[in-house]
């Protein structure tokens, strides 16, 4: 199993650099980043986890800028964001940073999506809520026209774009229905989610990883009723905090892949827990 790990790097916390330079020394699979732009002030969206939303989330780092430095020092480690939050940004723009990121790093690149949970951050991004998920979905089929080998149009609800020369191309080749990098799609166990997984993504990232032994064959089902071979799903349980059953009920699963949970903190408590975290390597 690949032990990845994640992390909110913040401007108090370890830098990407030295973080990325110990993991990948230390055998550690990957570093997946999440994103957050802004969290405003007046919200009334509550944290999922409850309680007092913690200080990092009004401090991470760009994701992309962050795992560029990341690719720059390392020559094996994956590299991933965990999430995109994909409609707060122009798709034309997320399309260009994504094919660059992946070819500089080699196709180390994972493009870990999500709708997201904070109402505010997203209307000051022009998000109507309620349509979220369409214009994600809307959103990552333009993005694959501009991936796509030929210049390749694309006409949508939210937005379309011209047939275009648009390099360069992400390194991995069209797999079915997916084109571009690595894509794996982040949320709550349901229908719809299991649906857009089968329809454009290579697999699901899970929050925490609990419930996997009802909700994975359900994933199974969709993912095989849309037409995709079973042996290509990837499951991904994200945000973990470890321990040898848990890894090895995963293992039973058939999961080839786990992100584990760093504390967003500085460079001598970060790398304590990576010292610990080696015993499951």
């Amino acid at each position: 199993m690949r032990i990845a790990t994640t992390i909110f790097l913040t401007d108090e916390t370890v830098t990407p650099m030295r973080l990325a330079r110990e993991l990948e020394q230390r055998g550690f699979a990957g570093l997946y980043l999440p994103e957050h732009t802004h969290i405003p002030v007046s919200r009334r969206t509550p944290y999922p986890a409850g309680g007092d939303l913690p200080r990092e989330y009004g401090r991470t780092l760009d994701p992309f800028v962050a795992l560029g430095q990341a690719a720059a020092v390392t020559e094996r480690l994956t590299l991933g964001t965990g999430i995109t939050l994909v409609t707060q940004h122009d798709p034309v723009d997320l399309a260009k940073q994504v094919a660059t990121l992946d070819h500089l790093s080699g196709g180390r690149f994972t493009l870990g999506i999500g709708y997201g949970w904070n109402v505010e951050e997203a209307a000051d991004h022009g998000v109507e809520w309620a349509t979220r998920r369409e214009l994600t979905r809307d959103r990552m089929a333009l993005m694959r026209a501009l991936w796509s080998a030929e210049p390749t149009a694309y006409e949508g609800e939210f937005g379309s774009v011209q047939a275009s020369f648009a390099y360069p191309k992400p390194v991995q080749a069209p797999r079915g229905p997916v084109v571009g990098p690595r894509t794996l799609i982040g949320g709550g166990v349901g229908p719809k989610l299991f649906a857009a997984i089968a329809e454009h993504a290579d697999g699901w990232l899970p929050i925490g990883g609990r419930g996997l032994t009802e909700s994975v064959p359900k994933l199974r089902a969709a993912w095989e009723e849309a037409g995709r071979d079973p042996k290509d799903l990837q499951v991904v349980p994200y945000a973990v905090l470890p321990d040898p059953g848990k890894l090895a009920h995963y293992a039973d699963l058939g999961i080839e892949e786990v992100v584990l949970q760093l504390p967003p903190a500085g460079e001598p408590e970060v790398l304590r827990v990576l010292d610990g975290y080696a015993a499951f390597l």
